[in-house]
Parts: C-alpha cells; sequence; structure tokens
C-alpha cells in the first residue's frame, strides 16, 4: 500500500488532495497547523471510502523546530514514505519574521520542504517527492545575497520562493538519484489562500474567485505525479495540467540551484555531508 505524507492538507489543494487519495486507496499521512482542521479533513479523507489509513500530524511548518519534530515523528512512526507532498505553502503582503528569524514566507514556502525532504531522505529510497510550485516562478527573481528579502519587499517575493521549489527539485533530482523528484503549477485556484492578508491580494482572491480552478483541479497534478503509473520515470521535471512543460529560463539554471541549495543547507543548519 502506497504511503503519502501530505503538507498542507487542511484546505484548497491540499484537502482536494487528501481525499483524492484516499479514496485511490492509498494510506495519508495529513500534515497541517490546526488539530481541528486536520482531524476534519481525516474524517473526510477516511469517508472517501479507500479503506486505508488515514494518520494526522500537527506542525507550524512555518518553524524549522516544528519541522524537525515532524521528520522525528514521521521517522518513527513509518519505516518507508513512498510519497513525500510538500505542499504547504502562503502568500505574505508584507515583510515579517519568524521567531527563528526567517522571512516568513522563504522559511515556509522553501526552507520548509527542503529541510523535511532533506531529514526524510533515508526513508524516501525508491520513492517520489512532489512539491506544489507555481507558474508564479516566471515573476520570481533569485538574489542568493538576499534570500531574506532585507533588501526590499513586495508580492514578487512569493514567485521567488516558487522559483526556488523548482530549483530544488531539479537539484534534488541530481543529488537523489535513488528518488524520482518532480514539481507542479496547479493552476489559479479558488482557495482561502489569500484571504486573510489584506489589500489588492484579499481583493484579487475574493472577486476572481469565480473564474479560478476548483481546488479538486488544482490538485490533479499532484495526485497524478504521486499514484500514476506515468510518471513514475520522471524526475528533475515541472508539471502544468499533467504533461511536462519547460520552466522560466532562472529556473534552468544549474549553477543557480547548486548554490541556492548550498545557501539552504546553511541556512537550515544541515551538514554538507548530509545534504549532498
Amino acid at each position: 500500500m502506497t504511503l503519502v505524507v501530505l503538507t498542507g492538507a487542511t484546505r484548497g489543494i491540499g484537502r482536494a488532495a487528501a481525499i483524492e487519495l484516499a479514496r485511490r486507496g492509498a494510506e495519508v499521512a495529513l500534515v497541517g497547523r490546526d488539530p481541528e482542521r486536520v482531524k476534519s479533513v481525516a474524517e473526510e479523507a477516511t469517508a472517501a471510502g479507500g479503506g486505508a489509513r488515514v494518520q494526522v500530524h500537527v506542525a507550524d511548518l512555518a518553524l524549522l523546530s516544528n519541522v524537525r519534530v515532524l521528520a522525528n515523528e514521521i521517522r518513527g512512526r513509518y519505516e518507508h514514505v513512498d510519497v513525500l507532498a510538500n505542499n504547504a505553502g502562503a502568500l505574505f503582503a508584507s515583510r515579517k519574521e519568524t521567531s527563528e528569524g526567517f522571512e516568513q514566507t522563504f522559511a515556509l514556502n522553501h526552507l520548509a520542504p527542503f529541510l523535511l525532504t532533506n531529514l526524510l531522505r533515508d526513508r524516501l529510497e525508491g520513492g517520489r517527492v512532489v512539491t506544489t510550485a507555481s507558474g508564479a516562478h516566471r515573476s520570481g527573481r533569485l538574489d542568493l545575497d538576499d534570500l531574506q528579502s532585507e533588501r526590499s519587499y513586495s508580492p514578487r517575493v512569493y514567485g521567488t520562493t516558487k522559483l526556488c521549489n523548482v530549483l530544488f527539485t531539479r537539484e534534488l533530482a541530481k543529488r537523489a538519484p535513488e528518488l524520482h523528484a518532480n514539481c507542479f503549477h496547479p493552476g489559479v485556484v479558488r482557495t482561502g489562500f489569500a484571504k486573510n492578508e489584506k489589500g489588492i491580494w484579499k481583493t484579487v482572491a475574493t472577486l476572481g474567485a469565480p473564474f479560478f480552478r476548483s481546488p479538486a483541479r488544482g490538485a490533479r497534478s499532484l495526485v497524478w505525479l504521486a499514484l500514476s503509473d506515468a510518471a513514475a520515470g520522471l524526475t528533475g521535471d515541472y508539471i502544468e495540467d499533467e504533461k511536462v512543460v519547460a520552466p522560466s529560463t532562472q529556473a534552468q539554471d544549474d549553477a543557480l540551484a547548486h548554490a541556492l541549495w548550498e545557501r539552504s543547507a546553511q541556512l537550515v543548519g544541515l551538514p554538507a555531508a548530509a545534504s549532498a
């Protein structure tokens, strides 16, 4: 039976993916920061009728200390993880730092999946890593000397973190040939993604909702990458609508991908050998 660890599982794409994965008979380990929401989605996934177990984990992945606790929980509970779906992410209108001193968009959208994947790498041998990126990566501009956006902050930072997701996937595929690493663009999805923010992003999220994709449609590539035989041979690829497409020019820069990996390892405190 396939075990899928799914982060960001409590709403939008994550919730839809959790239900569909469970419906297809996968054992699902759901990760979210709100205990009640995780429990609610677990109940929905169980009711989907696939018959496999639905497990629950609570963690705020904006905090790397929580990422480490989650990794230890997963390592203690499961001998092998068939699929790690790095889906947790958010868009923030203004710059804020976590209690650990990291800019929160970068911490949640990039450092968390980078660290979690590395901490679980031995459990993932032969498995798949699926990371939720975005077409917004095309507007990102990665400055290795300003990863924390201390010089300037704008909504473009979200696109930059999504660019990091694509570069991370590209480099992971090279460094970990024992697994299959891919990322995908879910489309512009109708979720509560930016409704807690103020100003233009809340307006766009509210007024644009009728024209956006459903969460179920947005989750389709995640489920396809996680379970389908057609995706089994892919690695290092960027997916849109269950098809391999070319990401931005910067997202194909191997030197940049390598440098980002090295900087990220330093920031999360991974020794070079552990993240090679």
